[in-house]
């Protein structure tokens, strides 16, 4: 089946060379100019990608972000003509999957779709479970089979990034992952120093997990050196 993009941009020039453009690298998409239009048309479509601008006529891209996220399971990529933390920050604690600063370079944008697309949930569903595809601690429970996650009898709502990341901590539980670590694995780029993703998404899966903000111990911040994913304190 062909993959489904809709494309949230309010720039009719923009957006119609970005939509030609995927459209020759077989891609399906969709074009949606208005803030106000775009909640709708996502939780109506369902289409398998989200590209979604932070500056829109209406709803602005993060009110957008913040009404779907619970209620659309597929791949959100926020687009911020700015390069600030704040804004790249902010559309990841509202559950967007990643981000990426205007102007685009095709292939880069290209790139990052496949690769976000790669890890997001087949529609298929998934092959058997085997040993290597799941982890238990205590009550918590991880499937990389299924991309679910589980603390006691309640499932975990988790986006797609915040799955991956979860899954690499918990597959390397009771070690220290860096930020240069995590970056690597899950987006192929090294830390730069400024890159604050891998905190905000930390920060979600902390109150996702019950964790302590102040006082973290399921999730560990080790001062100077990264994040330990604690084989303990999950009863």
């Amino acid at each position: 089946m062909t993959t489904r993009i809709l494309l949230v941009e309010d720039d009719e020039r923009l957006a119609e060379l970005t939509a030609e453009y995927l459209r020759k690298n077989d891609f399906e998409v969709a074009v949606e100019g208005h803030g106000d239009n775009a909640e709708a048309r996502i939780l109506a479509e369902k289409p398998d990608l989200v590209m979604l601008d932070v500056m829109l006529p209406g709803k602005d891209g993060f009110e957008v972000c913040r009404a779907v996220r619970p209620h659309y399971a597929g791949v959100i990529l926020m687009l911020t003509a700015r390069d600030e933390d704040f804004d790249q920050i902010l559309g990841l604690e509202l559950g967007a999957d990643d981000y990426i600063a205007k102007p685009v370079q095709p292939r880069l944008l290209l790139a990052r779709i496949k690769a976000l697309l790669r890890r997001a949930p087949a529609a298929g569903g998934s092959a058997p479970a085997s040993d290597d595809d799941a982890l238990a601690f205590g009550q918590f429970r991880i499937s990389q089979a299924t991309r679910t996650a589980h603390l006691g009898a309640e499932a975990i709502d988790l986006t797609t990034a915040e799955f991956d990341l979860l899954w690499l901590l918990a597959r390397h539980a009771g070690s220290i992952l860096s930020r240069d670590d995590l970056l690597q694995q899950l987006r192929g780029i090294g830390f730069d120093g400024l890159d604050r993703s891998i905190d905000a998404r930390i920060s979600r899966l902390r109150k996702k997990l019950g964790d302590d903000p102040d006082n973290p111990t399921r999730i560990k911040t080790v001062r100077g050196k990264g994040y330990l994913f604690s084989r303990h304190d999950w009863q």
